[in-house]
Formats: structure tokens, C-alpha cells, sequence
């Protein structure tokens, strides 16, 4: 078997450990103490800005412009078309030869 399904494979099971002991946990604590609470509530925007820093910071353009115009469609749209558009934004822009 290729190396690839192997790393495919652990990273599958190891998501499903995580999310099965997320559970259990859950289900022995019983509820979750505030401070936890709002701490997970600020990993997603945590993992958005990880994700999109550097490409503002060190990418061309094509991709400053896209985030820029994908901040302010975030406001109206869901979180799927925003990234849709932001992507077709870049692939269009260096297919032009930006």
C-alpha cells in the first residue's frame, strides 16, 4: 500500500479518537464550565485567521484582493459561497496570468 493511504488512514482514525474521547468526556463531565466554553467558541476564528494571515501577509495580489472582497462578502453570505468565490477569485486571476 502506498505511503499516502497509510497517512490517510492514521489521520482518519486518529480524528475519529479525538472526536470519540470528546465525547466520552462530555458525556462523564456532564457540561462544560465557561471558561472551556468560551475558549472552544474562539478556536474556529483562531484557525480562520492562522489560515489567512500569511496569505495577506506574503501572497501576491490575486489573494489580498480576494480576502479583502471576502470580508465583506462574509457579511451577507454563507460561509461556503464566500470561500467558493474567494477561491475562483485566485484560480481566475492567476489562470490570467496575475
Amino acid at each position: 500500500m502506498d505511503e499516502i493511504w497509510w497517512i490517510i488512514l492514521l489521520a482518519g482514525g486518529l480524528t475519529y479518537l479525538t472526536r470519540t474521547g470528546g465525547h466520552l468526556l462530555l458525556a462523564r463531565i456532564g457540561t462544560i464550565p465557561p471558561r472551556l466554553d468560551a475558549a472552544l467558541n474562539a478556536v474556529p476564528a483562531a484557525v480562520l485567521t492562522t489560515i489567512v494571515t500569511p496569505a495577506l501577509v506574503s501572497g501576491g495580489w490575486p489573494e489580498r484582493i480576494a480576502i479583502l472582497v471576502c470580508v465583506v462578502l462574509a457579511l451577507r453570505l454563507p460561509l461556503i459561497v464566500t470561500v467558493a468565490i474567494g477561491t475562483a477569485m485566485v484560480a481566475f486571476a492567476r489562470a490570467a496570468g496575475f
